[in-house]
């Protein structure tokens, strides 16, 4: 890990909803962050922070060159934290086959590709961090969850292999599982549902801080349900 007092942190997903929390509570804590994502990189970016936009993170060589400028911005890297995702409600009698694959991409495949690319650097650092954001609908899928749902918990496998993997060589891989985060998004198409009851960014965002902090060395592999009260 990087002995400076700024930890260097590399976030995907950066310019979402979840995203923005996590790399504004990343910064006020201070550390330095190259923020990535697919959108165009916003200009209200916090200080500390290098924003990289159009990136396809689940193509391989374009995440391998973003990493490469990530870390060429930061001096090196010490954190992953993988956002990049999406969702997409669809039953399976009138769903389509590119659903499965849609979200495949979006949700496993980005933290494949953002983490090969981001191994390299962690270990050439003595060791470091990955976060993943799985979901705790994972566990059992509801109607029209199916896609969603395997797309996530292939996050859940890829952090159970991954930590094993990588346990004796100074990396921790851990996966946040949350309910229903309190977004705009998610208020527009539940208007009659209790949000009180959901999850908020900054509630995730504190579970993630907590992870890349030294007192969590101990804890890799860990599928780390953040459910509110859903």
């Amino acid at each position: 890990m990087n002995s400076s007092s700024a930890q260097r942190v590399v976030v995907t997903g950066a310019f979402g909803a979840l995203g923005r929390v996590v790399v504004r509570s990343l910064a006020a804590s201070g550390a330095a962050i190259a923020a990535l994502d697919h959108a165009p990189a916003p200009t209200d970016v916090p200080a500390g922070v290098h924003a990289f936009g159009g990136i396809d993170l689940a193509d391989g060589a374009a995440a391998r060159d973003a990493m490469d400028r990530a870390s060429q911005a930061l001096g090196g890297i010490d954190a992953l934290v993988n956002i990049a995702g999406g969702f997409r409600w669809e039953t399976l009698a009138d769903g389509h086959l590119e659903t499965w694959d849609q979200l495949y991409r979006l949700n496993l495949r980005t933290a494949v590709a953002a983490s090969q690319a981001a191994l390299p650097f962690l270990l050439a650092g003595g060791g470091g961090r990955i976060v993943n954001i799985g979901a705790a609908g994972a566990a059992k899928a509801g109607v029209g969850m199916g896609a969603y749902a395997a797309s996530k918990a292939g996050v859940a496998r890829l952090t159970e292999a991954l930590a094993e993997e990588f346990k004796d060589r100074g990396i921790t891989v851990n996966a946040l599982l949350p309910s229903i985060i309190d977004t705009p998004a998610n208020r527009a198409d539940m208007p009659d549902a209790d949000a009180s009851r959901w999850v908020t960014p900054e509630q995730l965002a504190g579970v993630v801080r907590f992870l890349l902090s030294e007192p969590a060395a101990a804890i890799t592999g860990a599928l780390i349900p953040v459910t509110g009260r859903v």
